[in-house]
C-alpha cells in the first residue's frame, strides 16, 4: 500500500483541535470556571425563520411521491442559482447561471478546485485561514507566501518578486478583518492577468461589509472574470454552519475558457449536490429585491454589534487591532506577548478563549483573533472581564 506522504509535511494538529484540547484540559482541571469562546468562527443565532420555514414545505415535499426529489446534477437547482445571480446582480455584476455551482461550504470548494489543476505554486497570504496551506500540503503543491503586517494594514499588494500560478485572496481577510479596497484588488487582477495566473477569491465574509465603496465580490474589478474563482458561503451570512450551504463561481471567460467545463466535470464526478432540503433553506436567505430578507440582516447587524462592544473594550485598555468594522474579526496586537501565550492569559485570567494570530501563519506571531459571533451576553461579560469591570 502506498500512501500520500504529503500528510506528514502537515502540522501535527489543526489549529482548532489544539484550542479545543487545552480549553478542555483547562476545564477538567477547572471544572467551575464559566469559560466565554469568542475563539471559533462559529455562528450563535439560530437559522432565519423563512429559512425553517421553506426546509419544513421541503422536508413535506419529500415525504410525498410526486414531489420527491432525488439526485439532482450536482451544481445545484436552478431555483438557487437563479437566485445567486440576482444577488450579483444587486452588485453591479452579470453572472450566467451556468456560472454559479452550490456547494457543502466555501471551505470544501476552496481545497477541492485543486482537483482542476496540476502541480502549481500556490501564492499564499500570511496570516490566513489555514485550510489553504493545508490543502495545497497535501496535494504535494509548492507553497511561497506575501506577508501581511500593520505597516501595509494586513493588506499586502503583489511585487515584482512574487511568482505563482494560483493566488488566494480573502476579503474581508480571516483572520484579520481587513478589506481590500477596488484599487488594491485591481491592481491584484491585474497582476494575475500579466502574469497567467489564477485568483482563488474568498468572499465568504462579504455580507457584512458596509457601504458601496469597498468591494463585496472581485468581479466588481474589470479584468477578473478572465482571471478569479470565487467562493461564498451562507455559514456566516446565514447561519448555515450546521447545515452547509454556499457557492463557486467560475466564469466561462476564467483561464481562457477552460476552467467552467473543468469544475462542471468534477463536481458531476465527485459531487451528488447539496440536499434538496438545505437548498430550498437556503432559497428563502434572499428577498425578492435580490439582497438579503431582513431577519438575515438584522443578524448580520446583531454581530456587527458584538464587535463593536469588542472594539470599544480594546480602544479602553489601548490595544490596538484591525478589523470588526467590516468583519466578524477583531485582529488585535497582543500586549507584550507571544499570542499562544496570551491564550493561556485570557484562559486562565479571564475565563476567555480567543484564537492565536500564531496558528494563521508566522506573520500572526504577536497577534490574536477574537469572534463577534458569541452571544450578546458572553461578548459583554467577556469585554467586562478584560476591563476589570
Amino acid at each position: 500500500m502506498t500512501l500520500n506522504d504529503n500528510f506528514d509535511k502537515l502540522q501535527n494538529s489543526y489549529l482548532f483541535k489544539r484550542i479545543g484540547e487545552k480549553v478542555a484540559n483547562y476545564k477538567t482541571q477547572n471544572p467551575e470556571a464559566d469559560i466565554v469562546r469568542l475563539g471559533i468562527g462559529d455562528v450563535t443565532l439560530p437559522l432565519a425563520k423563512p429559512v425553517i420555514k421553506a426546509m419544513e414545505k421541503a422536508v413535506a415535499e419529500m415525504g410525498a411521491a410526486e414531489t420527491f426529489r432525488g439526485y439532482e446534477d450536482g451544481n445545484g437547482y436552478d431555483f438557487l442559482k437563479e437566485k445567486v445571480v440576482r444577488y450579483y446582480g444587486t452588485k453591479g455584476v452579470t453572472l450566467d447561471i451556468s456560472e454559479v455551482f452550490m456547494s457543502d461550504g466555501a471551505k470544501s470548494d476552496v481545497g477541492n478546485v485543486l482537483d482542476i489543476f496540476g502541480q502549481v505554486t500556490a501564492l499564499i497570504p500570511d496570516p490566513v485561514y489555514p485550510a489553504y496551506v493545508d490543502t495545497n500540503i497535501m496535494r504535494g503543491n509548492k507553497v511561497a507566501y506575501f506577508a501581511g503586517s500593520a505597516e501595509n494594514g494586513f493588506l499586502p499588494l503583489p511585487t515584482d518578486e512574487l511568482c505563482g500560478d494560483i493566488i488566494y485572496l480573502c476579503s474581508p481577510n480571516n483572520p484579520t478583518g481587513s478589506v481590500y479596497t477596488k484599487e488594491q484588488l485591481k491592481a491584484w487582477v491585474d497582476f494575475a492577468n500579466a502574469k497567467g495566473a489564477i485568483i482563488l477569491f474568498d468572499a465568504a465574509y462579504e455580507a457584512f461589509v458596509e457601504g458601496d465603496d469597498l468591494p463585496t465580490s472581485i468581479y466588481q474589478i474589470d479584468g477578473a472574470e478572465r482571471c478569479a474563482i470565487e467562493f461564498c458561503s451562507l455559514s456566516k451570512t446565514a447561519g448555515f454552519t450546521g447545515t452547509r450551504c454556499g457557492w463557486t463561481i467560475v466564469p466561462k471567460a476564467c483561464g481562457e475558457g477552460l476552467l467552467n467545463a473543468r469544475w462542471a466535470r468534477r463536481q458531476s464526478t465527485k459531487f451528488n449536490g447539496v440536499p434538496y432540503v438545505v437548498q430550498r433553506g437556503a432559497e428563502a436567505v434572499f428577498a425578492e429585491d435580490g439582497g438579503l430578507c431582513d431577519e438575515v440582516k438584522s443578524n448580520i447587524a446583531y454581530y456587527k454589534e458584538n464587535a463593536k462592544i469588542i472594539m470599544a473594550a480594546l480602544d479602553e485598555l489601548g490595544i490596538s487591532y484591525v478589523g470588526g468594522k467590516h468583519s466578524p474579526y477583531i485582529w488585535l496586537k497582543t500586549p507584550e506577548e507571544l499570542s499562544w501565550e496570551y491564550f493561556d492569559t485570557l484562559l486562565e485570567q479571564y475565563n476567555i478563549v480567543g484564537t492565536p494570530g500564531e496558528g494563521f501563519g508566522s506573520a500572526g506571531e504577536g497577534y490574536f483573533r477574537l469572534t463577534a459571533f458569541g452571544s450578546r451576553e458572553n461578548t459583554i461579560k467577556a469585554m467586562d472581564r478584560l476591563t476589570n469591570k
